[in-house]
Protein backbone atom coordinates (compact mmCIF):
# COMPACT_ATOMS: atom_id res chain seq x y z
CA UNK A 1 0.00 0.00 0.00
CA UNK A 2 1.73 3.36 -0.83
CA UNK A 3 1.94 5.82 1.91
CA UNK A 4 2.49 8.97 -1.03
CA UNK A 5 3.59 12.06 -0.23
CA UNK A 6 3.09 11.79 3.85
CA UNK A 7 4.23 14.06 6.24
CA UNK A 8 6.01 13.47 9.66
CA UNK A 9 6.63 15.36 12.59
CA UNK A 10 8.28 14.95 15.80
CA UNK A 11 8.94 17.35 18.57
CA UNK A 12 11.03 16.71 22.39
CA UNK A 13 11.11 19.36 24.52
CA UNK A 14 13.65 18.52 27.12
CA UNK A 15 11.41 20.02 30.04
CA UNK A 16 8.60 18.06 31.33
CA UNK A 17 7.10 21.68 31.43
CA UNK A 18 6.64 21.63 28.07
CA UNK A 19 3.20 20.14 26.31
CA UNK A 20 4.02 19.45 23.12
CA UNK A 21 0.84 18.58 22.04
CA UNK A 22 -0.25 21.65 20.49
CA UNK A 23 3.01 22.23 18.84
CA UNK A 24 2.35 18.94 16.63
CA UNK A 25 -1.06 19.91 15.66
CA UNK A 26 0.43 23.00 14.29
CA UNK A 27 3.19 21.12 13.03
CA UNK A 28 0.57 19.08 11.12
CA UNK A 29 -1.91 21.75 9.98
CA UNK A 30 1.42 22.95 7.97
CA UNK A 31 2.17 19.79 6.50
CA UNK A 32 -1.39 19.02 5.21
CA UNK A 33 -0.42 20.07 1.53
CA UNK A 34 1.39 16.05 2.13
CA UNK A 35 -1.87 14.94 3.13
CA UNK A 36 -5.73 15.51 4.12
CA UNK A 37 -7.56 12.23 4.93
CA UNK A 38 -5.41 10.98 8.18
CA UNK A 39 -3.84 12.72 10.87
CA UNK A 40 -2.60 11.31 14.40
CA UNK A 41 0.10 12.10 17.08
CA UNK A 42 1.81 10.29 19.80
CA UNK A 43 2.35 12.28 23.04
CA UNK A 44 4.89 10.69 25.86
CA UNK A 45 4.66 11.81 29.34
CA UNK A 46 7.35 10.67 30.55
CA UNK A 47 5.13 7.47 31.96
CA UNK A 48 2.67 6.80 29.12
CA UNK A 49 2.15 7.26 25.53
CA UNK A 50 -1.13 8.25 24.29
CA UNK A 51 -2.19 7.90 20.88
CA UNK A 52 -4.85 10.00 18.81
CA UNK A 53 -5.51 9.54 15.77
CA UNK A 54 -8.35 9.29 12.94
CA UNK A 55 -9.52 10.60 9.53
CA UNK A 56 -10.19 14.18 8.38
CA UNK A 57 -8.19 17.11 8.48
CA UNK A 58 -6.02 17.87 11.61
CA UNK A 59 -7.94 20.84 12.56
CA UNK A 60 -11.69 19.08 11.92
CA UNK A 61 -10.06 15.72 13.61
CA UNK A 62 -8.20 17.32 17.09
CA UNK A 63 -10.34 19.02 19.57
CA UNK A 64 -9.82 21.43 22.29
CA UNK A 65 -10.86 18.27 24.61
CA UNK A 66 -8.31 15.82 22.39
CA UNK A 67 -5.64 17.98 22.65
CA UNK A 68 -5.92 19.05 26.38
CA UNK A 69 -5.82 15.15 27.33
CA UNK A 70 -2.64 14.34 25.11
CA UNK A 71 -0.57 16.05 27.43
CA UNK A 72 3.38 15.46 27.02
CA UNK A 73 6.73 16.97 26.89
CA UNK A 74 7.46 15.07 23.74
CA UNK A 75 5.79 13.15 20.57
CA UNK A 76 5.74 12.53 16.96
CA UNK A 77 2.45 13.39 14.13
CA UNK A 78 1.64 11.93 10.92
CA UNK A 79 -0.39 13.08 7.71
CA UNK A 80 -1.51 10.94 5.03
CA UNK A 81 -3.35 11.29 1.64
CA UNK A 82 -4.34 7.67 1.92
CA UNK A 83 -7.14 6.14 4.14
CA UNK A 84 -5.61 2.93 5.38
CA UNK A 85 -8.32 -0.40 5.21
CA UNK A 86 -8.30 -0.48 9.27
CA UNK A 87 -8.47 2.01 11.39
CA UNK A 88 -5.14 0.76 13.84
CA UNK A 89 -3.04 1.38 10.29
CA UNK A 90 -3.55 5.08 10.45
CA UNK A 91 -0.04 6.74 11.71
CA UNK A 92 1.47 6.71 13.28
CA UNK A 93 1.17 3.26 13.98
CA UNK A 94 1.77 1.35 17.51
CA UNK A 95 3.65 -1.87 18.42
CA UNK A 96 2.38 -3.01 21.77
CA UNK A 97 5.13 -5.41 22.34
CA UNK A 98 8.09 -6.00 25.02
CA UNK A 99 9.57 -2.77 23.69
CA UNK A 100 6.55 -0.06 23.19
CA UNK A 101 7.04 2.00 19.47
CA UNK A 102 4.77 4.65 17.91
CA UNK A 103 5.71 5.88 14.27
CA UNK A 104 4.85 7.63 10.94
CA UNK A 105 6.85 7.65 8.10
CA UNK A 106 6.84 8.96 4.82
CA UNK A 107 7.87 6.93 1.25
CA UNK A 108 7.14 3.06 0.70
CA UNK A 109 9.84 -0.02 1.98
CA UNK A 110 9.78 -1.85 -1.00
CA UNK A 111 10.85 -5.21 1.28
CA UNK A 112 8.63 -4.52 3.72
CA UNK A 113 6.60 -8.12 4.12
CA UNK A 114 9.57 -9.88 3.82
CA UNK A 115 10.80 -8.09 7.57
CA UNK A 116 8.96 -9.37 10.11
CA UNK A 117 8.20 -12.67 10.66
CA UNK A 118 5.43 -15.09 12.49
CA UNK A 119 2.82 -12.75 15.23
CA UNK A 120 4.85 -9.17 13.72
CA UNK A 121 3.30 -9.93 9.92
CA UNK A 122 1.53 -7.12 8.23
CA UNK A 123 0.25 -6.63 5.46
CA UNK A 124 1.00 -2.49 6.00
CA UNK A 125 4.42 -1.70 5.51
CA UNK A 126 4.35 1.17 8.34
CA UNK A 127 3.31 -1.88 11.27
CA UNK A 128 5.73 -3.93 9.51
CA UNK A 129 8.76 -0.95 9.88
CA UNK A 130 7.63 -0.40 13.15
CA UNK A 131 7.43 -4.34 14.20
CA UNK A 132 10.56 -4.54 12.75
CA UNK A 133 12.42 -1.63 15.03
CA UNK A 134 10.50 -2.80 18.02
CA UNK A 135 12.19 -5.91 17.62
CA UNK A 136 16.02 -4.53 17.09
CA UNK A 137 15.17 -2.74 20.22
CA UNK A 138 15.09 -5.60 22.38
CA UNK A 139 18.59 -6.86 21.70
CA UNK A 140 20.73 -3.47 20.81
CA UNK A 141 20.52 0.65 21.88
CA UNK A 142 18.26 2.84 20.09
CA UNK A 143 21.22 3.90 17.49
CA UNK A 144 22.29 0.22 16.84
CA UNK A 145 18.76 -0.92 16.67
CA UNK A 146 17.50 2.05 13.83
CA UNK A 147 21.12 0.80 11.70
CA UNK A 148 20.64 -2.61 12.23
CA UNK A 149 17.04 -2.50 10.98
CA UNK A 150 17.99 0.04 7.92
CA UNK A 151 20.45 -3.21 6.64
CA UNK A 152 16.99 -4.74 6.19
CA UNK A 153 15.03 -2.28 4.88
CA UNK A 154 14.89 -1.47 0.83
CA UNK A 155 13.26 1.87 -0.23
CA UNK A 156 12.93 5.45 0.32
CA UNK A 157 11.73 6.72 3.15
CA UNK A 158 12.42 9.14 6.17
CA UNK A 159 10.87 8.34 9.35
CA UNK A 160 10.21 9.09 13.03
CA UNK A 161 9.55 6.96 15.98
CA UNK A 162 9.13 6.66 19.57
CA UNK A 163 9.63 4.46 22.34
CA UNK A 164 7.86 3.68 25.74
CA UNK A 165 11.35 4.62 27.20
CA UNK A 166 11.13 8.46 26.09
CA UNK A 167 13.26 7.76 22.98
CA UNK A 168 12.72 9.42 19.63
CA UNK A 169 14.43 7.92 16.78
CA UNK A 170 14.91 9.64 13.48
CA UNK A 171 16.24 8.19 9.78
CA UNK A 172 16.21 8.80 6.28
CA UNK A 173 17.08 5.99 3.49
CA UNK A 174 20.46 6.31 2.41
CA UNK A 175 19.80 7.83 -1.12
CA UNK A 176 17.80 10.82 0.89
CA UNK A 177 15.07 10.38 -1.93
CA UNK A 178 12.29 11.69 0.95
CA UNK A 179 12.81 14.84 2.25
CA UNK A 180 13.76 15.36 5.96
CA UNK A 181 15.07 18.08 8.32
CA UNK A 182 15.81 18.83 11.66
CA UNK A 183 15.20 21.98 13.64
CA UNK A 184 15.85 23.76 17.29
CA UNK A 185 14.33 25.15 20.09
CA UNK A 186 17.39 27.26 21.58
CA UNK A 187 20.39 25.25 21.67
CA UNK A 188 18.50 21.90 22.06
CA UNK A 189 18.13 19.71 18.31
CA UNK A 190 14.35 18.64 18.97
CA UNK A 191 12.31 19.78 16.21
CA UNK A 192 11.90 17.10 13.25
CA UNK A 193 9.74 17.28 9.80
CA UNK A 194 9.09 16.05 6.73
CA UNK A 195 9.51 20.34 5.42
CA UNK A 196 11.08 23.20 6.88
CA UNK A 197 7.94 24.92 6.61
CA UNK A 198 6.69 23.21 9.99
CA UNK A 199 9.75 23.94 11.85
CA UNK A 200 9.06 27.51 11.05
CA UNK A 201 5.36 27.76 11.91
CA UNK A 202 5.82 25.87 15.47
CA UNK A 203 8.75 28.75 16.49
CA UNK A 204 11.72 26.79 15.88
CA UNK A 205 15.01 27.57 14.11
CA UNK A 206 15.98 25.05 10.95
CA UNK A 207 19.28 23.82 11.33
CA UNK A 208 19.93 21.38 8.69
CA UNK A 209 18.92 18.47 6.67
CA UNK A 210 18.76 15.02 7.79
CA UNK A 211 21.69 13.76 6.02
CA UNK A 212 21.03 10.61 3.65
CA UNK A 213 21.48 7.61 5.56
CA UNK A 214 21.51 9.56 9.13
CA UNK A 215 19.95 8.40 12.07
CA UNK A 216 19.50 10.59 14.96
CA UNK A 217 18.67 9.46 18.72
CA UNK A 218 17.48 11.64 21.07
CA UNK A 219 16.55 11.68 24.98
CA UNK A 220 16.17 13.80 27.92
CA UNK A 221 19.99 13.55 28.44
CA UNK A 222 21.42 13.09 24.97
CA UNK A 223 21.17 13.56 21.16
CA UNK A 224 23.15 10.76 19.36
CA UNK A 225 23.79 11.16 15.73
CA UNK A 226 25.32 8.59 13.39
CA UNK A 227 25.63 8.51 9.27
CA UNK A 228 25.06 4.49 9.34
CA UNK A 229 24.61 4.45 5.73
CA UNK A 230 25.90 7.20 3.14
CA UNK A 231 24.93 6.64 -0.86
CA UNK A 232 24.89 8.85 -3.80
CA UNK A 233 22.43 11.12 -2.90
CA UNK A 234 18.96 10.71 -5.38
CA UNK A 235 16.76 13.82 -4.25
CA UNK A 236 12.91 13.12 -5.08
CA UNK A 237 12.58 16.14 -8.04
CA UNK A 238 8.77 15.93 -8.03
CA UNK A 239 9.11 17.74 -4.46
CA UNK A 240 10.43 20.92 -6.08
CA UNK A 241 7.29 20.72 -8.79
CA UNK A 242 4.59 19.81 -6.83
CA UNK A 243 5.09 18.22 -3.50
CA UNK A 244 6.85 20.71 -0.74
CA UNK A 245 5.32 24.33 0.16
CA UNK A 246 6.58 27.32 -1.75
CA UNK A 247 7.87 28.46 1.79
CA UNK A 248 10.10 25.17 2.41
CA UNK A 249 13.82 24.63 1.90
CA UNK A 250 14.45 21.18 1.17
CA UNK A 251 18.36 20.04 0.37
CA UNK A 252 19.37 23.19 0.69
CA UNK A 253 17.56 24.75 -1.78
CA UNK A 254 14.44 26.99 -1.96
CA UNK A 255 11.36 25.54 -3.26
CA UNK A 256 10.21 28.90 -4.17
CA UNK A 257 12.99 29.70 -5.83
CA UNK A 258 13.44 27.02 -7.55
CA UNK A 259 9.67 27.17 -8.97
CA UNK A 260 10.03 30.60 -9.84
CA UNK A 261 13.00 29.35 -11.88
CA UNK A 262 11.08 26.59 -13.38
CA UNK A 263 9.05 30.25 -14.83
CA UNK A 264 11.85 31.49 -16.11
CA UNK A 265 12.60 28.25 -18.39
CA UNK A 266 9.07 27.71 -19.48
CA UNK A 267 9.33 31.56 -21.00
CA UNK A 268 12.58 30.66 -22.43
CA UNK A 269 11.56 27.59 -24.20
CA UNK A 270 8.19 28.06 -24.89
CA UNK A 271 7.53 32.15 -25.48
CA UNK A 272 4.32 33.17 -27.39
CA UNK A 273 2.33 36.02 -28.06
CA UNK A 274 -0.17 36.34 -25.87
CA UNK A 275 -2.51 39.04 -23.62
CA UNK A 276 -2.51 37.51 -19.86
CA UNK A 277 -0.92 34.63 -18.15
CA UNK A 278 -2.72 32.83 -15.84
CA UNK A 279 -1.37 30.49 -13.01
CA UNK A 280 -3.62 27.14 -11.62
CA UNK A 281 -4.09 27.34 -8.34
CA UNK A 282 -1.67 26.76 -5.90
CA UNK A 283 1.26 25.39 -6.98
CA UNK A 284 1.59 27.58 -10.04
CA UNK A 285 1.67 30.51 -8.88
CA UNK A 286 5.42 31.00 -8.58
CA UNK A 287 5.62 29.82 -12.53
CA UNK A 288 3.25 31.97 -13.31
CA UNK A 289 4.43 35.10 -12.06
CA UNK A 290 8.02 34.41 -13.53
CA UNK A 291 6.97 33.63 -16.98
CA UNK A 292 5.18 37.10 -16.83
CA UNK A 293 8.11 38.56 -15.35
CA UNK A 294 9.92 37.14 -18.20
CA UNK A 295 7.74 38.01 -20.86
CA UNK A 296 6.58 40.80 -20.23
CA UNK A 297 2.88 39.69 -20.49
CA UNK A 298 0.66 40.72 -17.43
CA UNK A 299 -0.03 38.12 -14.87
CA UNK A 300 -3.95 38.29 -13.87
CA UNK A 301 -5.91 36.36 -11.24
CA UNK A 302 -7.83 33.90 -13.64
CA UNK A 303 -9.36 31.73 -10.43
CA UNK A 304 -10.88 32.04 -7.24
CA UNK A 305 -10.30 28.26 -5.43
CA UNK A 306 -13.88 27.57 -3.41
CA UNK A 307 -12.91 25.90 -0.04
CA UNK A 308 -9.88 23.79 0.87
CA UNK A 309 -7.76 22.18 -2.27
CA UNK A 310 -8.72 18.58 -3.86
CA UNK A 311 -6.14 17.13 -5.60
CA UNK A 312 -8.54 16.57 -8.18
CA UNK A 313 -5.45 13.99 -10.17
CA UNK A 314 -6.03 11.42 -7.57
CA UNK A 315 -9.48 11.53 -7.16
CA UNK A 316 -10.48 7.57 -8.50
CA UNK A 317 -13.18 8.30 -10.39
CA UNK A 318 -13.53 10.52 -13.61
CA UNK A 319 -16.80 12.16 -12.33
CA UNK A 320 -15.02 12.91 -8.93
CA UNK A 321 -12.23 14.48 -10.76
CA UNK A 322 -14.65 16.35 -13.40
CA UNK A 323 -16.40 17.62 -10.38
CA UNK A 324 -13.55 18.82 -8.75
CA UNK A 325 -12.24 20.63 -10.64
CA UNK A 326 -15.64 22.73 -11.41
CA UNK A 327 -15.87 22.65 -7.34
CA UNK A 328 -12.23 23.62 -6.84
CA UNK A 329 -11.49 26.56 -8.99
CA UNK A 330 -14.45 29.21 -10.15
CA UNK A 331 -13.02 31.42 -13.25
CA UNK A 332 -13.23 34.83 -13.08
CA UNK A 333 -15.01 35.75 -16.61
CA UNK A 334 -14.20 39.31 -16.98
CA UNK A 335 -10.21 38.91 -17.00
CA UNK A 336 -10.54 35.94 -19.78
CA UNK A 337 -13.49 36.73 -21.74
CA UNK A 338 -11.84 37.62 -25.12
CA UNK A 339 -8.27 37.25 -23.82
CA UNK A 340 -5.69 35.14 -25.50
CA UNK A 341 -4.42 33.28 -22.45
CA UNK A 342 -1.12 31.69 -21.34
CA UNK A 343 -2.27 28.92 -19.19
CA UNK A 344 0.49 27.72 -16.35
CA UNK A 345 0.06 24.58 -14.30
CA UNK A 346 2.33 22.49 -12.57
CA UNK A 347 1.85 18.66 -14.31
CA UNK A 348 -0.28 16.58 -16.58
CA UNK A 349 -1.61 13.35 -15.20
CA UNK A 350 -4.25 12.34 -17.05
CA UNK A 351 -4.89 15.52 -19.01
CA UNK A 352 -8.75 15.39 -17.34
CA UNK A 353 -8.15 17.77 -15.16
CA UNK A 354 -6.44 20.22 -18.03
CA UNK A 355 -9.05 19.44 -20.85
CA UNK A 356 -12.04 20.45 -18.39
CA UNK A 357 -10.31 24.03 -17.55
CA UNK A 358 -9.67 24.77 -21.12
CA UNK A 359 -12.75 23.94 -21.86
CA UNK A 360 -14.68 26.01 -19.45
CA UNK A 361 -12.09 29.10 -20.28
CA UNK A 362 -12.78 28.45 -24.12
CA UNK A 363 -16.67 27.63 -24.23
CA UNK A 364 -18.00 28.69 -21.27
CA UNK A 365 -15.77 31.96 -20.66
CA UNK A 366 -14.61 32.62 -24.33
CA UNK A 367 -11.62 33.14 -24.47
CA UNK A 368 -9.76 33.81 -27.82
CA UNK A 369 -6.98 31.31 -27.35
CA UNK A 370 -5.58 29.35 -24.63
CA UNK A 371 -1.78 28.36 -24.74
CA UNK A 372 -1.05 25.46 -21.77
CA UNK A 373 2.52 25.72 -20.58
CA UNK A 374 3.40 23.10 -17.85
CA UNK A 375 5.49 23.40 -14.92
CA UNK A 376 7.72 20.24 -15.05
CA UNK A 377 8.86 17.41 -17.68
CA UNK A 378 6.26 14.56 -19.22
CA UNK A 379 5.22 12.39 -16.14
CA UNK A 380 5.51 9.00 -17.94
CA UNK A 381 5.74 6.21 -15.29
CA UNK A 382 4.31 5.72 -11.86
CA UNK A 383 6.32 5.89 -8.62
CA UNK A 384 7.67 2.74 -6.76
CA UNK A 385 7.53 5.37 -3.59
CA UNK A 386 4.95 6.81 -2.94
CA UNK A 387 4.56 10.43 -5.22
CA UNK A 388 0.69 10.02 -6.48
CA UNK A 389 1.08 9.37 -10.05
CA UNK A 390 -1.31 6.84 -11.63
CA UNK A 391 -0.17 3.60 -13.60
CA UNK A 392 1.72 4.28 -16.99
CA UNK A 393 -1.07 3.36 -19.18
CA UNK A 394 -3.38 6.36 -17.19
CA UNK A 395 -0.58 8.98 -18.14
CA UNK A 396 -1.34 11.27 -21.32
CA UNK A 397 2.60 11.75 -21.51
CA UNK A 398 3.67 8.36 -22.00
CA UNK A 399 0.91 7.77 -24.84
CA UNK A 400 1.19 11.12 -26.77
CA UNK A 401 2.87 13.92 -28.26
CA UNK A 402 2.73 17.78 -27.62
CA UNK A 403 0.44 18.23 -30.69
CA UNK A 404 -1.58 15.32 -29.61
CA UNK A 405 -2.08 16.51 -26.27
CA UNK A 406 -3.24 19.87 -27.44
CA UNK A 407 -5.99 18.48 -29.45
CA UNK A 408 -7.50 16.34 -26.62
CA UNK A 409 -6.83 18.91 -24.42
CA UNK A 410 -8.13 21.96 -26.75
CA UNK A 411 -5.44 24.01 -26.15
CA UNK A 412 -4.03 26.02 -28.85
CA UNK A 413 -1.11 24.81 -28.18
CA UNK A 414 0.86 23.01 -25.56
CA UNK A 415 4.21 22.33 -24.36
CA UNK A 416 5.90 20.86 -21.03
CA UNK A 417 8.97 22.47 -19.54
CA UNK A 418 12.15 20.49 -20.82
CA UNK A 419 14.13 17.50 -18.39
CA UNK A 420 16.58 20.07 -18.75
CA UNK A 421 15.00 23.02 -18.18
CA UNK A 422 13.31 21.23 -14.91
CA UNK A 423 17.04 20.19 -13.68
CA UNK A 424 18.57 23.59 -13.78
CA UNK A 425 15.58 25.37 -12.29
CA UNK A 426 16.05 22.83 -9.21
CA UNK A 427 19.74 24.24 -9.32
CA UNK A 428 20.65 20.24 -8.09
CA UNK A 429 22.82 18.00 -10.29
CA UNK A 430 21.27 15.35 -12.53
CA UNK A 431 23.18 12.45 -11.03
CA UNK A 432 22.15 14.26 -7.39
CA UNK A 433 18.26 13.42 -8.36
CA UNK A 434 15.54 10.93 -8.58
CA UNK A 435 13.60 11.48 -11.61
CA UNK A 436 11.82 8.24 -12.20
CA UNK A 437 8.32 9.87 -12.36
CA UNK A 438 10.03 11.57 -16.33
CA UNK A 439 12.65 8.75 -16.94
CA UNK A 440 11.29 5.64 -15.63
CA UNK A 441 15.01 5.09 -13.89
CA UNK A 442 14.26 4.80 -10.15
CA UNK A 443 17.51 4.42 -7.37
CA UNK A 444 17.37 1.15 -5.34
CA UNK A 445 14.96 -0.56 -8.42
CA UNK A 446 18.31 0.09 -10.68
CA UNK A 447 20.36 -2.32 -8.81
CA UNK A 448 17.47 -4.86 -8.29
CA UNK A 449 16.23 -4.26 -5.54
Amino acid sequence: MNREKCGVIGIYAFDENWNVSRFIYYGLVALQNRGQETCGMAVFDGKNMKVIKGKGLAENFFTQNSLDEAKGWAGIGHVSPLNPQFDENIQPVYVNDDVKVALGYNGKVLNYKELVEGKFKSEEDAVAVASLLAKELKHSDPLEAMESAMEKMRGAYSLVAFTDKGEMIVARDPKGVKPLVIGSFGFDHGAIASESAAIDVIGADLKADIKPGEIYVINQYTIERKSAFRDKERYCAFEYVYLCRPDSIINGKSVYEARMKIGEYLAEEFPVDADIVIGVPETAIPFAMAYSNATGIPIHMGFVRSGRGMRTAIRPTQFERLVGVQLKLNPIRQAIRGKRVVLIDDSVVRGTTTRNIVNMMRNRIGAKEVHVRIGSSRLISPCPFGVEVPEKDELIAAHLTEEEVSKVVGADTFAWLSLEGMIKAIGLPKDKLCMGCFTGEYPYLEEGI
